[in-house]
């Protein structure tokens, strides 16, 4: 069963997307970004086979091309090739197979808004095309995954005390940073309370925010305290 706090990409993301074959000239796809107000465009075959992407930095790169100066007979020595050959077509293309950036970011239909939202983080960019056996079908933007965060968040079935308790000391378990160890959990009516010793100055945060991520948790209550410097300096 899906789980609707958790949107797929088939959920979450647009399907009309604008794209542009592989001889688009640069300055239509300058314009279409511009009266579109977008930052960048799929590049895509006569199938809706993805080749690559156009985004504003490939026409700003592009742009700054026309300032590149001939190297010395030095620089000629040690310069790569190929890697100068790479820049001159990307700089002087004319059309969107020359200067679009090939390595695509993509995902399937079946990918979740957290490893959507992951991908964009660790890649530091701001959208991602979603393929279906290469076939551009959809893509997924930070604001497509800003709706996820407003859907109605599923229902969690009625918890006994000890069942959150357990769920609570488990899930403190698998963090490094938890004062677990040096403190005890309690559960009454729903609500977690925490005693004994905080380690780590940071992890009061992280248990409270924790602790109410456990289906059931109606709220929590932290009567941790500091642990004493003399009991520290004896670890």
């Amino acid at each position: 069963m899906p789980d609707i706090n958790n949107p797929t990409a088939a959920r979450l993301m647009t399907r009309s997307v604008v794209s542009i074959l592989a001889e688009t000239p640069v300055h239509d796809i300058a314009l279409l970004l511009a009266e579109r107000s977008i930052s960048a465009v799929p590049v895509v075959d006569s199938q809706g086979q993805v080749l690559g992407m156009v985004t504003e930095a490939d026409l700003v790169r592009r742009l700054a091309g026309l300032a590149d100066t001939k190297p010395g007979w030095l620089a000629r020595i040690f310069a790569d090739p190929a890697g100068r050959a790479e820049r001159y077509a990307r700089t002087h293309g004319a059309v969107a197979r020359d200067i679009m950036t090939e390595a695509v970011v993509s995902v399937a239909e079946t990918a979740t808004a957290a490893d959507i939202a992951h991908l964009m983080e660790e890649r530091q960019i701001r959208r991602v095309l979603v393929l279906d056996e290469g076939r551009l079908v959809g893509l997924v933007s930070r604001a497509d995954l800003l709706r996820a965060l407003t859907m109605p968040e599923a229902e969690a079935p009625p918890a006994g005390d000890d069942v959150i308790r357990e769920a609570v000391v488990e899930a403190l378990r698998g963090e490094t940073w938890s004062s677990g160890y040096y403190s005890s959990v309690a559960v009454t009516r729903g609500v977690v309370s925490f005693e004994g010793f905080c380690q780590v100055p940071g992890s009061r945060r992280g248990m409270h925010v924790l602790a109410l991520g456990v289906p059931g948790v109606r709220g929590v209550v932290d009567n941790t305290v500091p642990m004493p410097m003399a009991y520290v300096a004896g670890i």
